[in-house]
């Protein structure tokens, strides 16, 4: 039996955002971008800086956690199929799931989207400075 998703932290991200982490349950993901995708070079605008700001870690090196898909709220989470497509190739996380076999690679599309390539280059376009300490460790390449 597969632990229940949760909540472990929230943080604010403007008056009317906030980023939420959530630990345990299956690994569930977007098959395709939603309509207001960050990673969607089309929305740019839909979040503030700040939340890209609290989310870049899951763009560094080896770590565990994976960016979520804001559509699909607390009680279903699922992962982002934006993530999966640029920047989910050094994710810790997203590797162990393609070994169990809970993610297969090309189960994905960008949905005809254009998308952007990077965790930086989102973040960037949605206000982050490229000169942010936060952004120093996200990962170019997929």
């Amino acid at each position: 039996m597969t632990k229940r998703a949760k909540v472990t932290a929230r943080h604010q991200a403007g008056a009317d955002h906030q980023v939420v982490t959530v630990t345990g349950g299956r690994f569930i993901h977007r098959t395709t971008p939603c309509d207001t995708c960050p990673w969607r070079k089309d929305a740019v605008g839909e979040f503030p800086a700040e939340a890209f700001k609290h989310s870049a870690h899951t763009a560094y090196d080896m770590d565990q956690t994976t960016f979520a898909c804001h559509s699909t709220g607390t009680r279903k989470p699922a992962t982002c199929a934006g993530f999966l497509l640029k920047n989910s190739a050094n994710n810790l996380a997203v590797r162990l799931h393609l070994m169990k076999g809970d993610y297969v690679h090309g189960t994905v599309s960008d949905g005809g989207h254009e998308l952007f390539n990077s965790y930086r280059e989102m973040a960037e376009a949605n206000g982050v400075a490229p000169d942010d300490p936060v952004l120093q460790r996200c990962r170019a390449d997929n």
